[in-house]
Parts: C-alpha cells; structure tokens; sequence
C-alpha cells in the first residue's frame, strides 16, 4: 500500500513540474535519477552478458522509457486517475492473452467496458482529451512489452538487470527532455523535485515491492497492485484537485475488478497445473 501510495504521489508531484519543463523533461529527469540511483545500488557492470543479453537489455530499456515518456504526455491533458487506468490495460492484457479460461473473457468484456465509459462522447468529448486517452493506451502497450521483455531479462540476468534497463531509458528519453526543456532541464530549483519524483516513483516503490515479494505470495502481491488506478484517483484528487465524474468512478471501478479477476483466475489456474499428477505425491511448496 505504501509503494502505491509514494508511486502515485510521485506522479502527482510529477505533474507539478510540467509547467517549468513539460512532460517531456519531466520523464526525463525521472529515469535520469532513478537511473543513476539503481546504477549505485546494484553495480550492474559486473555482469557479463552476450549480444544478444544486451539486446535484450536495450529492448527492455526502449520499452521502459517509451511507457514513461507517453505516460507523462498523456497526463498532460486528462486526470490522473484515468491514465493510470488506461494505462494499466497493458498488464491486463498480457494477462488475458496468456489465459486459456472461458470465464476470463468476462474480465474482457469488463474492462472493454470501462474502456468505454472512459472514452469522451457526445457532449463529453470537449471534457476529456482524445489524444491524451490514446497515448495512455499507447503507453499501457508499452508496459506490456515491458513486462514481457523484462520477464525474460529478469529470469537471464536477475535483477541487476533493471539498473542496465533503466540507464537505456533514461539515454533515450533525456534527449526528448532536452529539445523541450533546454538548459531549463537542470535548473538548481528544479533539481531537489526532480530528485523527490524519482525517489517516491522509482527508487522507494521499487525497493518495497522487492520486500513485499519475499514475503508475500505474488497471486496476492498481483491482485493489491490491481488497486493502482483507484490510488490514483485519489491522489489526483488530493493533490491535484483532479475531480472525477460518477461515470468515471465506475469505469476505473470496472478496470480495477477486471485486473483483479484476471489476476485471481490466472493464480488458481497456475495452482491447478503445479499440481503432481501421482496422488500420492507430496503437493509443491510455493515460495
């Protein structure tokens, strides 16, 4: 709870920093620290890794920091609660596709819905910004590929590997950073928020996720992560005076029990094939 609440608050204060440098600079002096924070921690440069690990790395890397840079601009026209929601059917989708369940194809229609619900309409269509809806689905795409890339990074090089994936993001979005925002970039006034933005959204939740993991199943750890849009809302609305329509509410609601469903139903799928085929034999211990 924790790790989301010092995530999303760390993109709200990241909001408040667009008027100085844009959204652009803004991912880019998040992952620039964040970067160089990981960097420190995990001294990545001991690893020894072939072309195509640093390929992978390099993917890996492009995928982090698009998400970031498209998520950024989106939140530059439409609430923060609704691009974190937007955003989160890229998790919900990799886990539908890996699915074989009839039953997840209600968790797609409901999220299809709240999709919906979330897409501007008749006399809405001036209230929430179509481009900024589109590249939060563009920049949920992007986690997507991120979760994918990096499950295969993560199980080759362990993870010292998101220290080397966030270096590649942040070389690939600081120049966007800097056609943007120039020298402004690294303002001295700017530099302790832009410390505090990669601090509460990167460095912090990362090292409590890392410690609720060992001693948390992940069925459950992935089901409390499905939270994540309603914590948004909530800190749009505390810090960003971000308000929301009923219909809103319900359609981050919808999304929220989507990704919660699907993830509860992929658990106990995995549970079931885990299972000895001899009766007999003792049951798997999950760590």
């Amino acid at each position: 709870m924790v790790a989301m609440v010092s995530l999303q608050g760390g993109a709200a204060l990241a909001k408040s920093l667009f008027p100085a440098v844009g959204a652009q600079g803004t991912a880019a002096l998040r992952l620039l620290f964040s970067a160089l924070m990981l960097l420190a921690y995990f001294r990545p440069w001991r690893v020894r890794m072939s072309p195509s690990g640093w390929r992978l790395v390099v993917a890996h890397g492009l995928a982090l920091g698009t998400m970031n840079l498209l998520f950024y601009m989106a939140l530059r026209t439409i609430p923060l609660g609704i691009a974190v929601a937007l955003e989160f059917t890229g998790p919900l989708a990799v886990a539908l596709l890996t699915s074989r369940r009839l039953t997840d194809f209600v968790w797609i229609v409901l999220a299809a819905a709240g999709i919906l619900l979330l897409i501007p309409r008749g006399a809405q269509v001036h209230t929430l910004d179509s481009a900024g809806i589109l590249l939060a689905l563009a920049a949920g795409l992007c986690w997507a590929l991120y979760i994918v890339l990096g499950r295969r990074a993560g199980l080759h090089h362990g993870t010292q590997m998101i220290a080397l994936t966030s270096a590649v993001a942040a070389l690939f979005v600081l120049p966007f950073g800097l056609l943007h925002a120039g020298t402004a970039l690294f303002a001295w006034d700017l530099l302790p928020w832009a410390l505090g933005v990669a601090v509460l959204s990167s460095a912090l939740p990362y090292a409590l996720e890392i410690t609720v993991l060992s001693r948390m199943p992940v069925r459950i750890f992935g089901t409390l992560l499905s939270l994540e849009p309603v914590f948004a809302a909530f800190s749009g609305l505390l810090f960003l005076h971000e308000t929301l329509s009923l219909i809103q509410w319900l359609a981050i609601i919808a999304i929220v029990t989507a990704s919660i469903g699907i993830t509860a139903s992929n658990r106990q799928s995995a549970r079931k094939s885990a299972k000895p085929l001899v009766k007999k034999s003792a049951p798997r211990r999950n760590h």
